[in-house]
């Protein structure tokens, strides 16, 4: 076991898992499990990239303050890599994420600014830019910022091509939130393994990507009620209410071979599935991936060979619908077992 000089070394060089149970008849699944990250998702990526990006370019200097929009899994990233590096950081949120994201940030020594839910992913990344703007805070831009997909492209890209060396691959499938995964892992696929085909899932009722338009707003900044953007979903991390700048490069540079949706309920259930049927821990929009990816399965070709990257971990929704079935009180079989039933 290596000895590591800070926390920050032990971000990536996540594992991929072949699924034994739940994979269809004569093809075979993959799923790149980014909860081993340090802070347990694909995000603490994101967080070192863009911080040391900064530094590098001098435009992050020491005692500034870092802020941020994010839905959770940044800011938790940031968190810890700005408590390592020694940054103050505020970040703002919109109040419809889960509760222990923002307690897990205020952990780790960050302030967490909640903004209206009615104002979305729009309203959060406003309130970051305005806090940034008054303050002349550092704002890594997370939506657009180069250095997010760059950072994917030399370390979960190159771990990619590294543990598929010399092994088929026809499928690599990813949500997208900021577009960083998409953009980085993309690039390098396209250019290195251009025979393996990129899925994209998002949310079958906020489906921004497939349909090529950004949420519409009314003239007071409000969403338009009746289009699809604007219904809620379970999925966190998945599609604010724009596309992101990241996500719509690698829209523009062909990376993406299909479009697949998920509904909010089967997410949920094949993040349960994955749990009861493979012991792999993760979130919901780990199962609205590996959803798309199975369904992507069930009509692959036989023998085809399908990589799935899974987000996060399950911890971060334990006040979500996720865990609504789950009681912390014994049930009906728990209590015959405790009496000594059959």
């Amino acid at each position: 076991m290596a000895i590591h000089d800070s926390i920050l070394s032990t971000v990536g060089n996540t594992p991929v898992v072949r699924i034994n149970r739940l994979a269809p008849e004569g093809v075979e699944m993959y799923v790149k499990v980014e909860a081993f990250n340090p802070l347990s998702s694909v995000k603490d990526r994101l967080a070192l990239g863009v911080i040391e990006d900064a530094e590098r370019r001098g435009v992050l200097k020491p005692g500034m303050t870092v802020v941020e929009a994010t839905s959770g899994n940044t800011g938790i990233g940031l968190a810890m890599v700005c408590a390592a590096k020694g940054y103050p950081l505020v970040v703002t949120m919109a109040e419809t994420f889960s509760i222990e994201r923002r307690r897990m940030m205020r952990f780790l020594g960050a302030k967490v600014v909640l903004t209206p839910a009615a104002e979305r992913g729009t309203g959060m990344v406003k309130k970051a830019e305005e806090l940034a703007k008054k303050h002349g805070w550092f704002l890594p831009r997370q939506f657009e910022n180069e250095a997010n997909a760059e950072m994917h492209a030399r370390t979960t890209a190159r771990e990619i091509i590294n543990d598929f060396q010399g092994r088929r691959l026809d499928w690599f499938v990813t949500g997208y939130g900021t577009g960083g995964t998409l953009k980085g892992v993309g690039s390098v696929l396209r250019k290195e393994r251009p025979e393996t085909k990129i899925a994209v899932c998002e949310p079958a009722n906020a489906a921004l990507m497939k349909s090529g338009e950004p949420q519409p707003r009314r003239e007071d900044g409000a969403p338009e009620r009746g289009h699809a953007a604007f219904e809620p979903h379970p999925i966190q991390g998945w599609t604010p209410d724009f596309i992101p700048k990241l996500a719509d490069d690698a829209r523009a540079s062909g990376y993406i071979d299909e479009m697949l949706t998920i509904s909010g309920p089967e997410a949920m259930k094949w993040s349960r599935e994955l749990a009861r049927r493979e012991g792999i821990f993760v979130g919901v929009s780990a199962g609205g991936t590996f959803a798309c990816a199975r369904a992507l399965a069930e009509r692959a070709a036989k023998g085809s060979v399908i990589l799935c990257m899974l987000p996060d971990t399950a911890e971060r929704y334990l006040s979500t619908p996720l865990f609504e079935d789950i009681s912390p009180d014994m049930n009906e079989e728990e209590l015959r077992i405790a009496g000594g039933g059959a």
